[in-house]
């Protein structure tokens, strides 16, 4: 907040306004009038484009609306008082000889107009409220978000494919929905869109395909075996992002990391072994998952430089929902007719449409949510986080489903989650010994 600059001299003082309307007290001449107002014309129009500008971005830049004018003192005497408007013919002679009789001293400002140059480059305004002056409680906002969503998209998921099993179309909606979702953001500008170059879409492609594929396979798996057996599963990502990154860019960790990958593929070996629910396909397909999502992960690196997370994720969104269609079809093509009429005739048409609808929100929610916690905290805290979210999701899915399994299968799955989390941590904690080896 602030007014502009005073600009004052011994004698009777006059005031230019906001609006640039002109009042010059005990002037003597009109002349000499037309010429001071011609003189003192661009000082106002430049205070009111600052203040249409800062006008224009809320939050961004506040001046007092109220706040004083710029003063004007006239070496001149009289009683005549006359308003003039800001409109007047610039005489280049008038104006020289003018300036030689008044002299402007500035004083100092009686306020400051602050800016957030960074809110008004984005076109965004400055944060404010309660999460904005407390970023830990945002964060743990964020993560509480997160998982909520996480454990509500995994148990509905596995509702409906308790009756509808068809999880190829099944996560087409999920992206299906999600596009909806990204667009509601983009319209409302809660999500500032990022126009894509010809480049950028494609170099999106193979990731946006190893993402359909791999969502796919996951959802496969979960149809096929019990959620909590699917998640200890995945625990094993890490493994085959460890040997794709070698594979593919040459890049070494430093020992410990890889030693975190033994009690990973220990603790899924052991609850695999004794696992109520097993199947092969639910057990292969959420491997093939992994090699999916590890590879989708190392060919998605140079992208994160050309996009924000947020729209990346968004765009390879879009362009997996190309790739899942085929699939849709070529899968579960024949038989999807008369596997949502029997669904209908079991729930009803509208509980139908709703179970799908909601569990496209939860699977677009919580990755958007996801992007938006851990971009808010260090990578250890990423590890622990992730680390939470899948005993929360095996926790919660089994209470809810009441799926039975052995002590061996518990104990088992805690290695396995346990062995992901430190292998996060120790990546995070020894990445400045990360190397990248040139092969031959």
């Amino acid at each position: 907040e602030g007014a502009p600059p005073h600009f004052s001299r011994s004698g009777t003082e006059g005031i230019v306004d906001r609006d640039t309307s002109f009042a010059f007290r005990s002037i003597r001449s009109g002349k000499m009038q037309a010429t001071i107002a011609s003189q003192f014309a661009p000082v106002a129009a430049r205070a009111n484009a600052t203040s249409s500008r800062a006008q224009r971005v809320p939050g961004v830049c506040r001046i007092r609306a109220a706040a004083p004018a710029t003063r004007v003192a006239a070496p001149v005497a009289g009683a005549s008082s006359l308003a003039i408007g800001s409109t007047f013919a610039a005489d280049r002679a008038l104006n020289v000889a003018v300036a030689r009789q008044v002299t402007l001293k500035p004083q100092p400002a009686r306020g400051v107009v602050r800016c957030n140059a960074q809110a008004a480059a984005e076109g965004e305004s400055a944060p404010s409220g309660i999460l904005a002056n407390n970023p830990a409680l945002e964060t743990v906002m964020y993560f509480a978000l997160w998982y909520f969503l996480n454990v509500q998209f995994n148990i509905v998921n596995k509702q409906i494919y308790n009756y509808f099993p068809f999880p190829w179309f099944v996560s087409a909606i999920h992206l299906a929905v999600g596009l909806l979702i990204m667009t509601f953001f983009w319209t409302t500008r809660l999500v500032k869109f990022e126009k894509p170059d010809s480049e950028f879409l494609k170099a999106v492609t193979l990731p946006s395909f190893l993402h359909a594929f791999g969502h796919c396979l996951t959802n496969v798996s979960f149809a096929a075996v019990a959620v909590s057996f699917t998640h200890t599963i995945k625990t094993l990502e890490p493994v085959f992002s460890a040997v794709g990154s070698y594979l593919v860019s040459g890049t070494v960790y430093a020992w410990p990391v890889y030693m975190a990958l033994v009690p990973i593929m220990g603790g899924v070996a052991l609850a695999s072994a004794t696992e109520l629910s097993f199947t092969w396909l639910g057990f292969s397909t959420a491997m093939a998952s992994n090699v999916a999502f590890s590879a989708r992960a190392i060919f998605s690196k140079k992208l994160m430089a050309k996009m924000s997370p947020l729209n990346l994720y968004n765009f390879v969104t879009i362009v997996s929902l190309l790739f899942c269609i085929p699939f849709v079809i070529a899968f579960e093509g024949s038989t999807l007719a008369a596997g949502i009429a029997k669904a209908v005739e079991l729930k009803g048409q509208k509980e139908f449409v709703l179970a799908l609808l909601k569990v496209g929100a939860f699977y677009h929610l919580y990755n958007q949510v996801a992007y938006q916690a851990l971009g808010k905290v260090e990578p250890v805290t990423h590890a622990v986080g992730n680390v939470g979210k899948r005993i929360f999701v095996i926790g919660f899915t089994i209470l809810a489903f009441g799926n039975k399994i052995s002590t061996q299968t518990a104990i088992g799955s805690g290695i396995a989650v346990i062995g992901a989390g430190l292998y996060g941590w120790l990546k995070a904690k020894y990445a400045a010994d990360t190397k990248t080896v040139k092969k031959a």
